[in-house]
């Protein structure tokens, strides 16, 4: 059985992990990067060891130096949370060969499904919906334009080994095609030094809709049911919700048992996601799988009522699943918020720097899972997402209500970021109403992007006001008068308090 644990991670997924570690009895080990010395994870876990520079290729994606973290630690088991080396085969067989656990899916699993031409065609064999395209390669550019013949315009090409949108290129009309082509086999060799990319259909007003699966090494496997993530940016989700507002009850249990089948096709084992592709007419697609856990996971875990990392490590203890599907069912409706320290104004630039100062809201149905604290200096390095609002409610209208109330209620100074953008989404008419796709937030720009100086000011201008207006009758005053001033100073401050929330 495991006892300890190497989270391989940083931010606010190694906090999550070492949490439910820690309710389970089990010791945990932090790794960090010089940038990281002083993160929240460091500091959380039972024990703390350095692996390099600052730079990830030096750190967290140094394979070498995880390894000899786990050895010097007597860690029997390493969990890779997500991004970085979560979806890397060779670091999977590694810790095999090395005696140690990887809490996540075989080398096999892994290769199979990171390789979009294979996964097609496994999943085409498992008899799993495929967007029509391809069924290689792509190897020239006369190849390139006989498929675009057969399927139609408009198409994507893809990276066979991509992902977050790099190496993907829409061609609407022909002349497009070569230069297109071109384009995504530069950004896919640059990014994942692998230039091969596929064809498929562009789907028309497409939403991304995902299923949560858990597979044991006994031949058991369940769905957890859906995600809806149409809401991104440049490819990448924002906001996540479950269940989704499209789905009708005979869909949403067809897409369930085509995402059990795409698992099985693998042999798979762990939490893994298998994405979707939904058309107009609810006719969906296997897009990919991502074998490990995801981002949005806590939404699904709230309206199941399963923790996902416990089942992880459940499962690479080699015991059985106790879930059935049949006993598994959504209760209210969930919404996951992704909150970055970015610069909506200036092009969502990241926007690194020093935290001084962050309110986190609470009450009923609200979780935040974070990565940060007053005075913590956010590094320049990592993806810049900080913390994750969930948010949970009796139906949608309850859960989105709420998410509001919360949106407003969360405050960060310091650095900027996108909280006011997230507040707008949720407003917006197309996500109320539950009829958005991936093309919503360029649908809504004007009104998500929509400048308002108040957003950002107006708090600063009320406290600039007061502390001037203090410091004018502090000059005035006399000192038998400084008691009553420091009162009046303690009334701004309730009065701040409430203006804040």
């Amino acid at each position: 059985m495991i006892k300890k644990v190497l989270v391989a991670n940083r931010g606010e997924i190694a906090v999550r992990i070492i949490r439910s570690c820690r309710e389970m009895g089990i010791q945990t080990v932090a790794v960090y990067s010089d940038a990281d010395r002083c993160a929240l994870h460091v500091l959380y876990a039972d024990e703390a060891l350095h692996i390099g520079p600052s730079p990830s290729t030096e750190s967290y994606l140094n394979i070498d130096n995880i390894l000899r973290a786990a050895k010097r630690s007597g860690a029997d088991a390493i969990h890779p949370g997500y991004g970085f080396l979560s979806e890397n085969a060779d670091f999977s067989a590694r810790c095999n060969e090395a005696g140690i656990i990887f809490i996540g899916p075989s080398p096999y699993a892994i290769s199979t499904m990171g390789d979009k031409i294979t996964a097609r065609k496994t999943m085409m064999n498992a008899g799993v919906p495929v967007v029509p395209g391809t069924e290689g390669k792509i190897d020239s550019e006369e190849e390139a334009l006989k498929t675009i013949e057969e399927i139609g315009l408009p198409v994507m090409i893809k990276a066979s080994a991509g992902g977050g949108g790099k190496g993907m290129r829409l061609v609407k009309n022909d002349k497009e095609v070569k230069s297109a082509l071109r384009a995504a086999r530069s950004e896919a060799r640059t990014a994942f030094g692998d230039d091969a990319v596929f064809i498929e259909k562009y789907i028309e007003s497409p939403h991304h809709i995902e299923y949560q699966i858990l597979a044991d090494a006994h031949g058991n496997v369940i769905h957890l049911f859906e995600r809806e993530c149409s809401v991104q940016r440049r490819h990448q989700k924002i906001i996540e919700e479950t269940p989704s507002p499209i789905l009708t009850p005979e869909r949403r249990e067809q897409m369930g048992e085509a995402a059990i089948a795409a698992a099985k096709a693998v042999d798979y084992r762990g939490a893994g996601t298998i994405e979707f592709i939904v058309d107009k007419d609810l006719n969906y697609y296997f897009l990919e799988m991502n074998t490990r856990l995801q981002v949005e996971h806590p939404i699904t875990e709230r309206v199941v009522g399963v923790d996902l990392v416990k089942e992880q490590i459940h499962i690479a203890n080699g015991e059985p699943l106790k879930l059935k599907q049949s006993e598994l069912k959504q209760q209210g409706h969930a919404i996951e918020c992704r909150v970055y320290a970015e610069d909506p104004d200036n092009n969502f630039m990241p926007a690194p720097g020093k935290v001084t100062h962050i309110d986190i809201p609470y009450g009923v149905g609200v979780r935040v899972d974070g990565s940060i604290y007053e005075g913590f200096e956010i590094p320049l390095y990592y993806d810049p997402l900080i913390a994750k609002l969930i948010v949970w409610g009796k139906d949608r209208t309850e859960s989105l209500e709420r998410t509001q109330r919360a949106l407003k209620e969360f405050k960060i100074t310091g650095v900027k970021n996108n909280l006011k953008f997230l507040e707008r989404i949720i407003q917006a008419d197309g996500f109320v109403k539950g009829d958005y796709t991936t093309h919503f937030i360029d649908e809504n720009k004007d009104f998500l992007m929509r400048n308002d100086p108040c957003d950002q000011n107006c708090e600063d201008i009320v406290i600039i006001t007061a502390l001037m207006e203090y410091l004018q009758k502090l000059e005035k005053a006399s000192p038998k008068e400084m008691t009553a001033l420091k009162n009046n100073w303690k009334d701004f401050t309730r009065v701040r308090s409430v203006f804040r929330l």
